[in-house]
């Protein structure tokens, strides 16, 4: 299986060849609460390297989901427009948000294995 990597603003991405699915993590749905609306990119949409790529809004409060790297949508989760509590009971599985065909796969390197990923949210408190 491939390994999962993640940014500062806490998505997770996991790539198979050159595409990579995309979420948010257990902390930044728990920082969020309950998920009651998300708004997914259309297939065929560019993004940019942490630009905006999707809002995810709950009872607390709306925030943005970045693209972790470049590329263009390939696929969004149906599922989750149907049912955005996915986001709530399982992030980093069926509550995936959108699948990016990479144009630069060396943006990898920038971002977070696991320890590392786990270290920075032990910072924040």
């Amino acid at each position: 299986m491939a390994e999962k990597k993640y940014t500062k603003e806490h998505e997770w991405i996991v790539v198979d060849g050159d595409v990579a699915t995309v979420g948010i993590t257990d902390y930044a749905q728990g920082q969020l609460g309950d998920v009651v609306y998300v708004e997914l990119p259309k297939a065929g949409t560019k993004v940019t390297h942490m630009g905006q790529a999707a809002v995810v809004e709950s009872v607390k409060a709306a925030s943005e989901v970045y693209a972790p790297l470049t590329g263009e949508i390939v696929g969004a989760n149906a599922d989750l427009e149907a049912n955005p509590a996915l986001v709530n009971s399982d992030p980093t599985g069926a509550g995936w948000f959108f699948k990016i065909k990479l144009s630069d796969p060396g943006e990898l390197k920038g971002l977070m294995d696991e320890a590392a990923y786990k270290a920075h949210v032990d910072s924040l408190g």
